[in-house]
């Protein structure tokens, strides 16, 4: 079992910064990528930035310019620098990994419990 914990998340006016992380826990055998999905009202999670394990980068539209994924593999951490945050980036952030934990043969997706950021106008 791999378990992700989230933190960072709050309250900030537009224009400001928040930095998010999370570390990754348990039997972990492999990291592949690594993760930030955005939960708006609705339960719908929407891709904000994924890292691979060979650094390649992947951002949503809406964040490009403004938000830098980065990782620590020693730590087995990631993290989500946001900067000029906006109304519209308001939300739960949910934290993923996809790997492989030393007590099953398969890789899978793990997923945190979200930290809410709120961004006020």
């Amino acid at each position: 079992q791999v378990q992700l914990a989230e933190s960072g998340g709050g309250l900030v006016q537009a224009g400001g910064s928040l930095r998010l992380s999370c570390a990754a826990s348990g039997s972990i055998f492999r990291i592949n990528n690594m993760g930030w999905y955005r939960q708006g009202p609705g339960i719908q999670r929407d891709l904000v930035a994924l890292i691979n394990s060979d650094g390649t980068t992947n951002y949503a539209d809406s964040v490009k310019g403004r938000f830098t994924i980065s990782r620590d593999n020693g730590k087995n951490t990631v993290y989500l620098q946001m900067n000029s945050l906006k109304p519209e980036d308001t939300g739960v952030y949910h934290c993923t990994a996809r790997g492989k934990s030393t007590a099953v043969a398969y890789d899978m997706d793990y997923w945190g419990k979200g930290t809410l950021v709120t961004v006020s106008s």
